[in-house]
């Protein structure tokens, strides 16, 4: 039987119409349902997913309270002022080479055990983080080496005139931030590490990065071969050129210490032309990337956290962050290693307290 309208004329495909209609809308609603749940639930699964990938050490329980004061830190932000902390900071940024992991043993060779820190840069964030000074330690500086605490119970041995990156080597994590203050006298507020194959999939997943050299590179050890001149680079690449030492000038570490200068500022660059933020899936990988391969203190161990001090730097650009080595000499006992040059280390790690 058909239904008529208020005419009195028959509605009946109005009518069939209309109920099919209805029927499309549940059906899309539904749908748009379903979707946001999955949604939610992907996006619920991908933040646990980079959450877990983060590995941690609590720095701040090893070292207990012998250590350098913390800076003075701005008062909180009041509720109409921005969330974001704008507070100097002092970050202790180690590349580690360590063989564990098929991907790392491909990258880098060698044993299968151990790690050590061929690159260790303190990152200086000014107040107001828009402006950086990133300070460069050789690996084959001689040092003084506190007693560090062991995971395993008990404490190393002080050390002297010992190479530095014999401090992660010995005691890892914590040894290496308890160095550093000894060395510097300035209290590192984080610790960041990433691995061989953890920085390649950074640079894969940013698209490359571009670095200009300024002779031509040939290591044997490295395996790059490159003119001077401009180049824009793979992980792969990019990883051989932050080890290549030495295929450049006098072949020690001060030389590979000024590639890996320059690509801490293509890095940068790279980031902010990368789009990330209006590109989910490039922003999951580069996610992936970095926290898969990443160990951090435990303030900045989980994703919020890397997130809150990653927005906190989103005005900070390659042209304002400062890169320097510290001021070293030759050693009197050994060509082959080198001091901090003083006062001129003294002088440089004063201006960043």
């Amino acid at each position: 039987m058909t239904g008529r309208d208020s005419n009195g004329n028959e509605n009946g495909d109005d009518g069939r119409r209309a109920g099919r209609r209805s029927r499309v809308l549940k059906t899309a609603g539904l749908i748009l349902a379903g979707a946001l749940v999955l949604g939610l639930g992907t996006a619920g699964w991908a933040y646990w997913h980079l959450n877990d990938n983060i590995t941690s050490v609590d720095i701040d329980s090893a070292l207990g309270d012998n250590r350098p004061q913390r800076a003075m830190t701005t008062p909180a932000p009041s509720a109409t002022e921005s969330p974001l902390p704008t507070g100097s900071l002092n970050i202790l940024a180690l590349g580690s080479d360590s063989r564990s992991g098929e991907e790392n043993q491909e990258l880098g060779g060698g044993s299968s055990t151990g790690a050590r820190s061929d690159t260790a840069m303190v990152v200086h964030i000014d107040a107001g983080r828009t402006e950086a000074t990133v300070v460069s330690i050789p690996r084959d500086t001689l040092v003084t080496r506190p007693s560090c605490p062991l995971s395993s119970g008990g404490s190393t041995e002080v050390a002297y005139r010992t190479m530095f990156n014999s401090a992660y080597a010995i005691g890892g994590p914590v040894c290496a931030v308890a160095t550093v203050e000894s060395l510097t006298g300035i209290r590192m507020d984080h610790y960041i590490e990433i691995d061989f194959s953890g920085f390649a999939k950074l640079v894969d997943a940013l698209g490359g990065v571009t670095v200009t050299t300024d002779e031509d590179i040939d290591d044997e050890d490295s395996h790059l071969q490159l003119e001077a001149g401009t180049h824009h680079l793979d992980g792969a690449q990019a990883l051989a050129l932050a080890r290549t030492r030495h295929g450049i000038g006098d072949g020690s570490d001060l030389g590979r210490i000024g590639l890996q200068q320059k690509l801490v500022k293509a890095l940068l660059d790279q980031i902010s032309t990368a789009g990330l933020l209006t590109d989910p899936a490039r922003l999951y990988q580069v996610a992936d990337a970095v926290t898969g391969s990443l160990t951090t203190d435990t303030g900045l161990d989980s994703l919020s956290e890397l997130m809150s001090l990653g927005q906190s730097l989103s005005a900070l650009s390659s042209d304002a962050v400062r890169t320097v080595t510290m001021p070293v000499v030759p050693a009197a006992s050994d060509p082959n290693r080198v001091v901090a040059e003083e006062p001129e280390a003294g002088e440089l790690w004063e201006s960043l307290r």
